[in-house]
């Protein structure tokens, strides 16, 4: 196949893929329950998530996974938005490509019209006072109940929003993702969740003795070893011969004497809590909790090195010279808090099924991906389809003041946007044609914040009600989901690597025995 039906297969393949998301956009949008072919179900809400679990195939429709992927790397949140976007801007040039349109002239069009409705979201986004902490405490409030309300847990999303924020802004200006680590624990309530400011990590294996040990320490000094503290076997079949039992006694004292030395090094430096990524066994346990020192062995490697970031000192990987770390407090999950150095936090999140959890997770990643592109950037623009329509409308305005096919284009493309608008409100179950006129009426007359909503099924000012996102979330859309069309339209045929298709085919049967590996 090539030319125009090539073009419009994969048009029809971007739209089959773009429908799959479709019904997950907004407060109202439903969940997807996908199963891979491990078996493993997820459900999710997450456009990117979705995406990414499905198998895609279609080398076409691969490029919107791709741009949900880039979205949600770069932003974070509006990978749902991004694909449909795309998917319509497709479905609104099939037409024209039907009625051999040069495709080159709808990407040219649709170029010109993305960079201006780009240039419209700049000019249109509303600066946020960063010099008062109260102010953009409560701006990033409303960017990140926002992006929850769209997600399961929009119900709490004033209690997650509020642990979101505070999550990130405990961090220092980098705003590192992999400071704030996400705990998940099953049983209990949503609400049972909680942020410790600081590290904490799941209870180790522990040995005999683990009880007797002190739980809860004010300022001790602390060791991160990755150090074995226990009675090796020895590996490799090593052989030693021994003609009386003296020698024997002598082997078995020097290995319990190269442990105790171990454990004498790290009680003297005067370590009151000694973490290992390396087991610590029961002898060394019992000595520890002999001397009133706190020990937890196996512990997970990201889980140390936040808790070396936090509180200073090194890994050790010898117990030679050890130096001096802080450390906090300690509770059936091993809570480190008040942490001298690094701004580091973890959400403790509860819940009663593991996919929930999961999606809490995914939702939370989300929430903080949008509060740290907002603190970054300070510009926020309404949502519930209110900026789509204002572009749509801008877009329509303009193509009405230029000549030639790009008149009709860009009018195709102003159609375009709406899509955002009409699937929020076909998702919650409105008449979305009639919502639809609605918002074309009053941003006609120049409301322009009007969005879909979604409470009362009518239209309003969506930056008076505080729907907000950062303005960076839409112009990564608009740019990726353009960029994608362009890429689609302009492949005229899809050339199978001959080699590819006859894999295989001599020797019959699987190709084995012939020193091709399976």
């Amino acid at each position: 196949m090539m030319g125009v039906p090539q073009i419009i297969s994969n048009i029809n393949a971007c739209g089959a893929i773009a429908d799959a998301v479709r019904t997950t956009l907004g407060p109202r949008g439903m969940d997807k329950l996908i199963i891979d072919s491990n078996g493993k179900a997820t459900i999710s809400n997450d456009g990117a998530t979705i995406l990414k679990t499905l198998d895609i195939v279609h080398p076409a429709a691969k490029t919107l996974v791709d741009i949900a992927k880039s979205q949600d790397a770069e932003v974070g949140d509006g990978t749902t938005s991004v694909v449909l976007l795309a998917g319509e801007f497709l479905k609104q040039a099939k037409p024209y490509i039907d009625e051999a349109v040069h495709p080159q002239v709808v990407i040219r069009a649709f170029r010109r019209a993305a960079a201006l409705a780009v240039d419209k979201v700049k000019e249109l986004a509303m600066q946020i006072k960063k010099n008062d902490p109260e102010e953009q405490r409560k701006m990033l409030l409303k960017c990140a109940a926002t992006s929850l309300s769209s997600k399961l847990v929009a119900h709490q999303k004033e209690f997650f929003s509020k642990m979101v924020v505070d999550a990130v802004l405990s961090l220092d200006e980098l705003l590192p993702l992999n400071m704030i680590g996400v705990k998940k624990i099953t049983g209990g309530a949503l609400e049972d969740s909680r942020l410790v400011d600081g590290v904490a990590f799941k209870k180790t294996f522990s040995y005999a003795g683990f009880e007797m040990q002190p739980k809860s320490y004010t300022k001790p000094k602390m060791a991160l070893l990755n150090v074995e503290l226990e009675l090796k076997a020895e590996k490799e079949n090593a052989e030693v011969r021994i003609d009386n039992v003296a020698e024997y006694q002598k082997i078995v004292d020097a290995e319990w004497k190269i442990l105790y030395d171990k454990l004498e090094k790290i009680h003297l430096s005067g370590a009151k809590v000694v973490l290992s990524k390396l087991p610590i066994g029961d002898v060394a346990t019992q000595y520890f909790a002999d001397r009133d020192m706190f020990c937890a062995g196996r512990v997970v490697e990201e889980d140390l090195k936040r808790t070396m970031k936090a509180c200073g000192g090194s890994i050790q990987t010898s117990v030679g010279n050890l130096n001096e770390g802080v450390l906090g407090t300690c509770e059936k999950y091993n809570l480190f808090t008040g942490c001298p150095q690094a701004k580091t936090c973890t959400l403790l999140l509860r819940g009663g099924a593991e996919q929930f959890i999961e999606e809490a997770e995914r939702s939370l990643h989300d929430a903080i991906m949008i509060v740290r592109r907002a603190m970054k950037n300070d510009s926020v623009v309404a949502g519930g389809g209110a900026i789509e329509m204002e572009l749509s409308k801008y877009l329509r305005d303009y193509s009405r003041t230029i000549a030639g096919k790009e008149q009709l284009l860009i009018g195709a493309m102003a159609k375009a946007f709406e899509v955002i608008p009409r699937q929020l409100c076909e998702n919650a179950g409105f008449d979305a044609t009639n919502i639809l006129n609605k918002l074309r009426q009053s941003h006609a007359q120049g409301g322009c914040w009007y969005g879909v909503d979604i409470l009362n099924e009518d239209i309003t000012d969506n930056y008076e009600a505080f729907v907000w996102e950062p303005a960076i979330v839409k112009i990564n859309a608009i740019t990726a989901a353009a960029e994608a069309t362009c890429l689609i339209l302009s492949v005229d045929e899809t050339i199978r690597n001959p080699k590819s298709a006859q894999e295989g085919a001599p020797g019959g049967g699987m190709g084995r025995g012939r020193g091709r590996p399976m």
